[in-house]
C-alpha cells in the first residue's frame, strides 16, 4: 500500500509545481491557495508513504519521478522547451528510480 501512497504523492508532486507556475499566471488570491493547499496533501502524502517505506528510497522516488513530471507537465501544459539531451538525462532519471524500486527493500 505504502507503494501506491508513493504514486500518489508523486502525482500530486507534479501537480503542485506545475500549479506554481499557473498561480503566477493567473496572480489571484485563490489562484494562490492551490499550491499551498497542494503542499500539504504532497508532504502528508510522503509522509505517510514513509511509514511502509524508508525514506531515502521514498524521497528519491518521489523527487525524481516528480521532476521529470514537472518537465514534461510544463512542455504539454505551458510551452516550455525541451531538447534531446534534457530527455535523454530525464530517461536516466527514471532508469534510476526505477532501480531504487525494484532494489528496494520494502
Amino acid at each position: 500500500m505504502a507503494w501506491v501512497i508513493l504514486g500518489i504523492a508523486v502525482f500530486s508532486e507534479i501537480c503542485w509545481a506545475l500549479s506554481l507556475k499557473w498561480a503566477a499566471t493567473v496572480a489571484t488570491w485563490q489562484a494562490s491557495a492551490v499550491p499551498i493547499t497542494l503542499s500539504f496533501v504532497n508532504m502528508g502524502l510522503l509522509a505517510l508513504a514513509m511509514r511502509g517505506l524508508p525514506a531515502g528510497t521514498a524521497y528519491a522516488i518521489w523527487t525524481g519521478l516528480g521532476a521529470v513530471g514537472v518537465v514534461i507537465g510544463g512542455a504539454v501544459l505551458f510551452g516550455d522547451r525541451l531538447n534531446g539531451v534534457q530527455v535523454a538525462f530525464m530517461a536516466l532519471t527514471v532508469i534510476g528510480v526505477m532501480g531504487t524500486k525494484f532494489f528496494a527493500t520494502a
